[in-house]
């Protein structure tokens, strides 16, 4: 039971949390061709996107969910100053 508990609240907790952030990358490859069908949006530049799609066949167009903005992680983050107590005398 303590088990599901703790499922259950890591779950919870997890779903508070925006962990949703914009996609980096600008350019996506929509393959159409040569047995492949999809898309891929992992290219920052179109000149990538498009020496991806050479040869299987496709198009390259701009990433619908890039807003420009830059991805911010905790990791990014500085951590919180602490204030050490003062030591009563």
């Amino acid at each position: 039971m303590r088990i599901i508990l703790a499922a259950f609240a890591v779950l919870a907790s997890s779903t508070l949390f925006d962990a949703a952030r914009a996609d980096p990358y600008h350019w996506c490859a929509e393959y159409a061709g040569a047995g492949m069908e999809g898309s891929n949006c992992y290219f920052m530049t179109e000149a990538q996107c498009k020496a991806q799609v050479s040869g299987v066949g496709g198009f390259c167009r701009p990433n619908p969910y890039y807003d420009g903005k830059p991805v911010v992680t905790p990791e990014d983050r500085p951590a919180p100053r602490r204030r050490g107590k003062r030591g009563v005398e």
